[in-house]
């Protein structure tokens, strides 16, 4: 059973299957709503894609002796599923970031 709530008796008597609700109590059946993943900055503000993010600390890249430094500008982001939500271009790069890494600017 789960938290979720019967829409049409608001009983909490609820199946999650694999592609939709069901009520125990009624019977009612209803689809699954994929819940939207949010994505936070350093600071908390929501990250969407076509933001520009700034680092918020040097960050060795691994593999590399390249570093990139407090306040280097990405390109326009693109959000990913994953451990690195970000994927972005900074300094000529290719990159896949965490959000914990970054800010969002403007």
């Amino acid at each position: 059973m789960s938290e979720t709530v019967c829409p049409l008796c608001e009983m909490s008597e609820v199946l999650e299957l694999e592609d939709h609700h069901e009520c125990v109590t009624c019977g009612h059946e209803w689809p699954r709503q994929e819940e939207a993943r949010v994505v936070r900055d350093a600071h908390g503000n929501v990250l969407a894609d076509g933001d520009v993010v700034a680092m918020v600390k040097d960050l060795k890249l691994r593999g590399s002796s390249e570093v990139l430094k407090i306040g280097t500008k990405s390109r326009p982001i693109r959000l990913q599923d994953g451990d690195h939500e970000i994927s972005c271009r900074m300094d000529g790069l290719a990159l896949n970031l965490k959000a914990m890494y970054v800010k969002k600017v403007g």
